[in-house]
């Protein structure tokens, strides 16, 4: 495993499956958001790849800690009726799930793009937005749109419920990723 592929499986707790690359670190230079394949190894190692619809994973896990508060706190609940009530919000994150669908569709190559097309995956992968979410009035999952946000920016998901709470990365001297034990 690679440096980066280290400090992924410390911070999300097992080995990555289909990590592409790094696409955002923190202030410290350890990874916050990578890219994932569209169709990763099995679970279980054994049989066909699967597909992955989150493109984006948020690995920093000072802030996989915070959005899960928010998350517990009911703030998806919150922005999916503020998108609803607010039609720029939720043209905005239709359009956000439209984006990271066709960048999930852009990346399968024409070996992956055939076998998909084989076992009736295409349309999952093609349409599904952030986190596999099939109804693009719908957050979902706060982290996937944390991850997109950091990894491409402009998620309304995300800047909406940084205004609501702001999201903190470590502080010098108390750097996590740091402190973990190989």
């Amino acid at each position: 495993m690679t440096p980066d592929e280290e400090i992924v499986a410390w911070q999300i707790g097992r080995r990555p499956r289909g990590l592409l690359r790094v696409e955002s670190r923190c202030a410290f230079g350890y990874p916050v958001a990578v890219s994932v394949a569209p169709l990763v190894e099995h679970r279980r190692g054994a049989g066909p790849r699967e597909p992955f619809p989150t493109r984006f994973w948020l690995t920093c896990p000072v802030l996989v800690e915070q959005v899960s508060r928010m998350e517990a706190a009911g703030i998806v609940e919150r922005l999916e009726n503020e998108a609803g009530a607010e039609p720029a919000l939720g043209a905005r994150l239709r359009a956000d799930h439209a984006r990271y669908a066709a960048e999930r569709f852009a990346a399968l190559g024409p070996e992956d793009l055939r076998e998909a097309e084989r076992r009736g995956l295409l349309p999952v992968l093609r349409d599904s937005g952030v986190a596999g979410c099939r109804d693009h009035r719908y957050v979902k999952c706060l982290h996937a749109h944390v991850a997109h946000h950091r990894a491409r920016g402009g998620n309304a998901a995300a800047e909406a419920a940084a205004a609501l709470e702001p999201l903190r990365e470590c502080e010098a001297g108390a750097v996590r990723c740091e402190r973990r034990t190989p």
